[in-house]
């Protein structure tokens, strides 16, 4: 229960026009949960024979390189894409957070081997990690969630820890430890709720990054395999149609950029 006033302590802090850009997050997530039953077709059915068709009644987006429906194809694609960078973003947000957090009230040499734990993940490339573990466990749902999560653990990490110490040094949090409460209470009361702001523009940082180096694996062909698709391998496979001014390969690219965007206003701009 603390828990969860925590949140709504720190959901209170929001902007009003922060408040209006989650509609758009909202907007987002209902897109991935209903977009599917939205289709009239399923992703890999070829519908026409004329391929990168433009747009039309009969095919409101156009068709694909194969002469399937484009608007069917970007219903699935927004679900899978939504869904695997949130996971990674959950994992890489709530592990990195806690631990961080977590570091302020231990002893000297916990944070020291685990700093230089996240400082070594750090100085790895994110798509050569990705590409090798990807290469190593299989092309997989699950093997890209886990590697996504564990690539931007290091940053919501670092980020936490550092907030979290300047917010232990004030002057509230020191009469909360005058006065006998402990640190669990500090930290879920105290020092957690005035991090709220800044940790959600992170995790809107965070997502971003998933969401584009989801899109670099898929369009190098190790992202989301066929038959599912997600943007990145939308616009890899209907490249071609950059000749013809196709829809198949520019309304992904749209799609993606908003995507993007959206999620920077609806979680960034936070009061600190």
């Amino acid at each position: 229960m603390s828990a969860l006033r925590t949140c709504l302590a720190g959901a209170a802090r929001l902007a009003p026009g922060s408040r209006r850009a989650l509609l758009l997050l909202a907007a987002w997530f209902a897109l991935a949960a209903l977009g599917p039953l939205l289709a009239p077709h399923a992703p890999g059915e070829i519908v026409d024979r004329e391929v990168f068709a433009p747009f039309s009644v009969r095919h409101w987006l156009g068709t694909d390189y194969l002469g399937r429906d484009v608007g069917s194809r970007l219903l699935w694609s927004v679900r899978y894409t939504v869904l695997i960078s949130t996971l990674s973003t959950l994992i890489s947000c709530c592990c990195g957070f806690v631990l961080g957090i977590a570091t302020t009230a231990t002893s000297v040499w916990v944070e020291r081997v685990l700093g230089r734990l996240m400082d070594g993940l750090l100085s790895i490339p994110s798509l050569l990690f990705a590409l090798l573990v990807i290469a190593a466990a299989g092309e997989s749902i699950p093997a890209l969630v886990l590697t996504m999560g564990v690539i931007y653990m290091p940053g919501a990490y670092r980020t936490s820890r550092a907030l979290a110490l300047r917010i232990a040094r004030a002057d509230y949090v020191t009469a909360s430890l005058a006065r006998g409460e402990n640190r669990s209470f500090v930290i879920l009361r105290e020092i957690l709720p005035n991090m709220m702001g800044p940790l959600l523009s992170d995790i809107g940082l965070r997502f971003v990054y998933a969401v584009l180096l989801l899109s670099n694996l898929s369009f190098l062909g190790l992202g989301v395999q066929p038959p599912l698709v997600d943007l990145g391998s939308l616009v890899r496979e209907n490249v071609l149609g950059l000749a013809y001014g196709a829809p198949a390969v520019l309304v992904p690219t749209v799609v993606l950029a908003l995507l993007t965007v959206g999620i920077n206003l609806a979680l960034g701009g936070q009061r600190s």
